[in-house]
């Protein structure tokens, strides 16, 4: 599906689901195209194709070197979300293609999520409910919880903008912080670990907010989850694959862990039935920037990208690996 065309209009790709602010967000003086998956992608006529300078990608479909080939003048993608692993930013960085994502805007939603999720995993939120909803709470007590936030050392994997806000909000809560990354980060004053083993001998709370991708594929694994400990938790508001699946299930079957709170999947949306039968576990269905205005903003930034683009200004916030010189 595609409007008219004219040679003095930028031609822009939609790809990924229908969204009112992304299809609508673009002025009257552009050309729209919309591809919802890779089929319809693979509908596109080569003229078409020929004439696509800027893609904005609406949601977590994969915009690979292949993908991208397909437009020998695509000059910016830009993509719904603050990571960008279904992004292939060393392919757009050999060809000048401008890679942008949407930070900032959801920075402090999913640090909310994130503390959220820590409590109701540590107080047992949804057990208490259930307990509440079944009527048990007319002939007995509920038990008392096995976590706390009160005796907790939390360390967080990744100290970027959201990491820095989790931090924050644990600063508030008076529960202690140190944090795992590559590089120690600047203006932080938190202990840096730089092994993340050592790191989680250290603490018995995980906090998960790195990026997704193949350096971080499974960094969770069976090693740092002994090494956690068996008042262990583990929270994770990064991607499913910066976690080891079965080795999660496993440790929390044996009790090497005591309980995780996960808003993120290896195969979303399909969670393992193992995770789902696990009463020591808090599942969420990846919501952690998932409110109207936040949502409304990271689309809005998704199309503000491309107008800035292609007013021949810098956009917003090209991703580090695409970085903008000359505008």
């Amino acid at each position: 599906m595609s409007a008219s065309h004219s040679q003095n209009n930028p031609d822009v790709l939609i790809y990924g689901p229908s969204k009112p602010i992304i299809d609508g967000g673009f002025p009257a003086h552009y050309t729209l195209h919309k591809c919802e998956n890779k089929h319809d992608l693979d509908r596109l006529s080569p003229e078409v194709a020929a004439r696509i300078r800027g893609v904005a990608v609406s949601g977590l479909v994969q915009a690979d070197g292949a993908m991208m080939a397909k437009f020998p003048k695509l000059e910016i993608v830009s993509s719904f979300g603050v990571g960008y692993d279904h992004i292939d930013a060393r392919y757009a960085s050999g060809h000048n293609i401008v890679v942008c994502n949407t930070p900032d805007v959801l920075t402090e939603e999913v640090a909310d999520v994130a503390l959220g999720l820590l409590i109701a995993t540590a107080r047992e939120f949804i057990k208490a409910d259930r307990f509440v909803r079944s009527g048990q709470w007319s002939t007995q007590g509920f038990p008392l919880s096995q976590g706390s936030l009160r005796d907790r050392k939390v360390g967080i994997v990744g100290m970027g903008r959201i990491g820095q806000a989790i931090a924050r909000r644990l600063d508030a809560s008076l529960v202690p912080v140190v944090y795992h990354s590559r590089n120690p980060a600047k203006g932080v004053s938190h202990k840096h670990y730089p092994n993340l083993v050592e790191m989680a001998k250290d603490v018995d709370t995980l906090v998960l907010i790195m990026p997704g991708g193949a350096s971080t594929a499974k960094m969770i694994n069976a090693e740092v989850l002994k090494a956690l400990g068996p008042r262990g938790i583990v929270v994770n508001v990064a991607r499913g694959s910066v976690v080891d699946e079965p080795a999660l299930i496993a440790a929390l079957k044996d009790g090497t862990i005591m309980a995780a709170g996960l808003d993120v999947f290896a195969q979303e949306p399909n969670v393992p039935e193992e995770l789902r039968n696990l009463p020591n576990v808090v599942l969420l269905p990846h919501i952690g920037s998932a409110s109207i205005s936040t949502r409304n903003a990271m689309d809005q930034l998704v199309v503000d990208n491309i107008k800035e683009w292609f007013a021949g200004k810098p956009p917003i916030t090209p991703i580090p690996e695409t970085p903008v010189k000359g505008r």
